[in-house]
């Protein structure tokens, strides 16, 4: 017999009554029902009762046994009577008399149970993470991860796709993000960069003449921490040469869709899979307030500046922001007029968290408008919001003012508030059961960067302006649409993408547009541009976040419950203790000095 087991702990069954088996796992629960011990022992299959009675010269060595305790149990197998039958094991008709057991490993008192949710806080589930991933919903979601990686690879293979690696230890590049920093042993003074993606590497394999590449590439980004954003996370990178925008889309569409309807019974529930027609970014940012608007809800915004520029309207409030260059968003809210005055009391209140003065808006009832604001415009007015608007007897039309990006996102986000605020069951209500995907086309290759005075990249900054170097001559920078895509699902950007500037004479002027001189460019990207000169092939790609893709096939909001391991929301692992300090003399070697600014109490 096997020194540890001949079944794993899901595998026995009523057929294998009166069999000798052996079978080893951690103690999941242990119970004293006078006289008779039953261990439920687990691994990562499932689940087997074992029992033994007081007369057994073993009852009181495993009395004394605790809970995630490792041991190896040997024993026969014994049909359970039809009343003790457990339908939700899947060993729940049968259990194991206990003959012989052995201690493998005893545990201390575990901080937080693990055979049910206790309601331990993230910090002591990340700080004792090997005790939280025996957890049955975790094991499930890190499964599960495995599993999309794996068909990721096989669909990206059967599609004749190679698989590279590209290095860790790199240099710097303008990602829109900070960079993990590597000092130099060798080259003091000097830095490499961890990478943020592998942009320039997949390009330089296409320029070296492979036709299709990917890689479930690691990635890193000194970015805040946030629920759906991690410091290290991992992407499906995609590149291929001779392709169009659309070529990009025929070949990894049926990639993501497949893997969205292969698990998408993940929950338990079959949810549909669902491609929506593409979206320029102008139209979503206007419909939507969003470049990854949740297409689940039905709501859209419309403009009404027009409306509120008239001089019969008397509201001021608007009127002084439209004057300034300001406009007017509106969001239409089918069939509330039944709704309580709660309903509109809590979104104001909503909007007033968010920093706003509140969320003004008209309930059309009876023909007329009522609400805080429907005093300020007259009947004829309301009869162009109406038909702008679509909006009917019973509806509601909920307002936004401000400067034209701040109200775009403004409304983007009363748009979800007020689908979320919708009673389940209403016509606009958000959809459930679905997964809602589209392209989003048509970025802008630049935009004035407020706060740095200046034009600078919107997007990737090796992106094929739509107009080539024509556009970049004659057009101002921010009328300029660049070959960029994103792929949005439910509210998340789970992929961005582009047609790659091929060309190094439009590299050079689009860069040049963006303030990085010649000389800059050819410091930071003359490998790239080295590259170009000897003959680069027209070629893009893009790279879909796989964290975000199992988060939502788990549909789990929080992309730390799909990791094995990871840090907290300030990017501490606490169970390995890092961030850490380091030995003065590995620092000298580095010859890196430390200037750590002084903490409060030092300072006092």
């Amino acid at each position: 017999m096997h020194a540890f087991r001949t079944h794993k702990c899901d595998a026995l069954r009523k057929e294998n009554t009166g069999d000798t088996v052996k079978i080893s796992g951690w103690i999941h629960r242990i119970y004293d029902l006078g006289g008779v011990l039953f261990v439920i022992l687990r691994d990562t299959h499932g689940l087997t009762q074992c029992v033994i009675e007081e007369g057994s010269d073993l009852f009181e060595t495993i009395s004394q046994w605790r809970v995630e305790s490792v041991v190896t149990v040997t024993g026969k197998v014994r049909a359970r009577s039809d009343e003790t039958i457990n339908k939700k094991m899947e060993t729940g008709e049968i259990e194991i008399d206990i003959d012989e057991a052995e201690l493998q490993s005893s545990a201390d008192v575990i901080p937080f149970q693990v055979y049910e949710d206790d309601g331990a806080g993230e910090d002591i589930r990340l700080r004792y993470r090997y005790l939280d991933l025996r957890r049955e919903g975790m094991q499930k979601k890190i499964r599960l991860r495995n599993n999309v990686i794996r068909t990721m690879r096989e669909k990206m293979h059967a599609q004749d796709f190679q698989e590279f690696q590209t290095p860790i230890l790199t240099a710097s590049s303008p990602e829109g993000a900070r960079d993990y920093l590597v000092p130099s042993r060798l080259h003091p003074g000097k830095f490499y960069a961890l990478p943020q993606a592998p942009q320039q590497f997949k390009q330089l394999l296409m320029m070296s003449g492979f036709d299709k590449y990917f890689q479930i590439a690691p990635c890193f980004r000194d970015e805040d921490g946030r629920a759906d954003r991690l410091a290290e996370f991992y992407q499906l990178d995609v590149e291929m040469s001779f392709v169009t925008q659309q070529d990009i889309f025929d070949t990894i569409q049926p990639v993501v869709h497949g893997i969205f309807e292969e698990f998408s019974d993940f929950t338990g529930e079959k949810r549909e899979v669902i491609w929506c027609p593409s979206i320029p970014y102008k139209e979503a940012m206007m419909k939507y307030g969003s470049d990854k608007p949740d297409l689940r809800n039905p709501l859209e915004i419309c403009d009404l500046t027009e409306v509120f520029s008239r001089d019969d309207v008397e509201f001021n409030a608007f009127k002084n922001v439209i004057k300034k260059g300001g406009v007017v968003r509106a969001i239409r809210a089918p069939k509330v007029g039944d709704q309580p005055r709660s309903f509109f009391d809590k979104l104001d209140s909503w909007a007033k968290g968010e920093g706003a003065f509140g969320l003004g808006y008209v309930l059309f009832a009876d023909g007329a408008g009522k609400g805080p604001i429907a005093k300020f415009i007259p009947e004829a007015a309301q009869a162009a919001i109406k038909e702008i608007s679509g909006c009917e007897d019973g509806d509601a039309i909920f307002f936004i003012c401000n400067q034209e990006l701040p109200a775009a996102k403004f409304a983007g986000a009363a748009r979800d508030a007020i689908c979320s605020a919708l009673p389940e069951g209403h016509s606009s209500a958000r959809e459930k059961g679905v997964f809602k995907l589209a392209w989003i086309i048509d970025f802008p290759m630049y935009e004035f960067d407020e706060k740095a005075q200046k034009i600078d990249f919107s997007h990737n900054p090796f992106s094929m302006p739509q107009g080539g170097m024509d556009d970049l001559e004659n057009k101002e920078p921010t009328d300029i649409y660049a070959w960029q895509y994103d792929c949005i699902c439910n509210g998340f950007e789970l992929a961005s993408g582009a047609i790659r500037n091929h060309k190094p004479e439009i590299m050079e002027k689009a860069f040049g547009i963006a303030g990085y001189s010649k000389d800059v460019l050819e410091e930071e990207f003359g490998g790239m541009l080295n590259a170009m000169r000897y003959g680069a092939p027209p070629h893009g790609g893009l790279a879909f976040g796989v964290d975000r893709i199992i988060m939502l096939l788990a549909d789990e909001p929080n992309l730390r419950e799909v990791y094995a391991f990871v840090m907290n929301g300030q990017y501490e692992d606490q169970m390995m203790q890092a961030p850490s300090e380091v030995d003065p003399a590995l620092l000298k070697d580095l010859h890196v000095k430390v200037n750590a600014p002084k903490k409060m109490t030092d300072a006092a």
